[in-house]
């Protein structure tokens, strides 16, 4: 099972938009307000949608595309880390590892197995905001993947055993990927520690040791009833599908489902970021210094949304960025350079985090001092009609790239999560247009709005770790 504690994907997984961008130390004068553009789907859309809701709450997302002899099936529950009450940490991570185990008519290990056995790939990963399950099978084997998911939807076996169990794995986890590793995904956890004052939004989808290990099975049952009913739930079917076909199966199977009240959420409301955060912490796994620094972003699908998603790219979508030209070609601080801001797989406040390790000869303060003149720079001056078209295309492209993917693992997401945040998977198909109406203006706007001193936490990670030099002539 994958715990998402980055949140990049969908999209900007396939943008591979994760080099760096950078903050704004200096005051940028604001710019003239832009009014939002109008977004409108085009006329032939990119990717057909039928869109249902069963009568017990449940979803339902048919994309037929029968350029793959292959069927997609996720789904997508609206539960996720931010749910969690503090001590409570990893819940949603622990239950996600749970519904791989047992239900009423497959005993433990044979869901995947059935779909294994057929060649076909499964798995599940837990976000901040939902928690998903996906398999790609032949398309000839749907019918059977949608009577397995509605059989663990309904009669998931929650024991003592199978808690423990998972308890072990998620722990083992969580030391191997993050506790016991240099840097420990410091980007994802350590930055939205500091950078959120609300604990819904702070803690980390992985949850701590400590709360994994003290999990009980009376708690493991009470989140299945108030967060895995199938009213907060949707399916989406993606492939080479028989849409009547496909939708008299959803009905056969995950129609007699009876829903649920659904649990109680939190409060995400965070009081404004009015001060610059400066966190510094050692360590002692990692061998040089890293630094993070995070912006808090514009509510997802707004324009300044896709904005912020253009500049990211500006700033440092590739080889030709701004921030990689400065920090990596020019100046040689790092080899690399990292973004994260994913405004499709979040319903609650992010952030836009870039982050780098580098020569523990550079300071800081020198780093972060070119990183604000660019986005000074990026402020003051509209950008070329050649750059812009520049990072149209390759998002335009990344677009195509994800909806046409054998697998339709980013398509699934972006279906998935429309459906259970806005009720609207149709969304997709305005995502093109979206990105190109964002103006100069409206980046120079966005920048000047959230690139700024006030809306910034930095962390710096000192290196508790000898070099790699040191250690290879160092002796035992």
């Amino acid at each position: 099972m994958l715990l998402s504690i980055r949140t990049t994907g969908r999209l900007a997984l396939v943008l591979a938009s994760l080099a760096v961008a950078g903050c704004a130390s200096q005051s940028v004068a604001p710019v003239a307000a832009v009014a939002p553009p109008v977004v409108e789907a085009p006329a032939r859309p990119l990717v057909n949608i039928v869109a249902r809701t069963l009568g017990n709450g449940l979803k339902v997302v048919l994309a037929p595309d029968p350029s793959v002899p292959t069927a997609t099936v996720g789904v997508y529950y609206n539960v996720g880390s931010r749910v969690e009450a503090e001590g409570r940490s990893g819940y949603a991570h622990l239950f996600e590892h749970l519904m791989f185990q047992a239900s009423a008519n497959l005993p433990k290990g044979a869901f995947n197995a059935l779909i294994e056995s057929s060649g076909g790939v499964l798995n599940g990963s837990t976000h901040k905001d939902f928690t998903n399950y996906y398999q790609v099978v032949p398309s000839n084997l749907l019918e059977t993947v949608l009577w397995a998911e509605a059989d663990r939807m309904k009669g998931l076996a929650i024991t003592a055993e199978n808690l423990k169990n998972q308890q072990d794995v998620v722990i083992n986890e969580l030391k191997v990927r993050i506790l016991n590793r240099p840097y420990g995904e410091f980007m994802w956890i350590d930055v939205p520690r500091a950078a959120f004052r609300n604990y819904a939004n702070a803690h980390s989808p992985g949850g701590s040791v400590e709360d994994v290990a003290a999990a009980t099975l009376p708690e493991a049952v009470r989140f299945h009833e108030a967060f895995y009913p199938p009213n907060n739930a949707a399916l989406v079917i993606a492939g080479d599908i028989d849409v009547d076909q496909a939708w008299a199966w959803v009905q056969k199977y995950f129609g007699p489902i009876p829903p649920r009240p659904v649990g109680a959420r939190p409060d995400l409301a965070e009081p404004p970021q009015t001060a610059e955060i400066v966190v510094r912490r050692v360590d002692k796994l990692a061998p040089r210094p890293a630094l993070a620094l995070a912006y808090h972003a514009p509510a997802r699908g707004t324009p300044a949304a896709f904005a912020l998603d253009m500049i990211q790219e500006l700033l440092a979508g590739g080889d030709d960025s701004r921030l990689v030209q400065k920090l990596v070609r020019e100046k040689g601080y790092t080899s690399g350079v990292r973004a994260d801001f994913d405004q499709f797989s979040t319903a609650g406040p992010e952030l836009l985090t870039f982050g780098l390790i580098h020569d523990p000869a550079v300071a800081p303060a020198t780093i972060i001092a070119d990183v604000d003149a660019e986005i000074a720079a990026l402020a003051a001056t509209p950008v070329a009609d050649e750059e812009l078209a520049r990072i149209r295309t390759r998002i335009r492209s990344a677009l195509y790239d994800m909806v046409g993917s054998s697998t339709r693992f980013g398509l699934v997401d972006l279906l998935g999560t429309a459906a259970i945040f806005d009720n609207d998977p149709a969304a997709i198909n305005r995502i093109e247009a979206a990105y190109a109406a964002v103006t100069p203006a409206l980046i120079q706007q966005t920048v000047a709005r959230y690139l700024v001193p006030a809306q910034r936490t930095v962390m710096i990670v000192e290196a508790g770790a000898a070099p790699p030099a040191a250690r290879q002539g160092g002796g035992q």
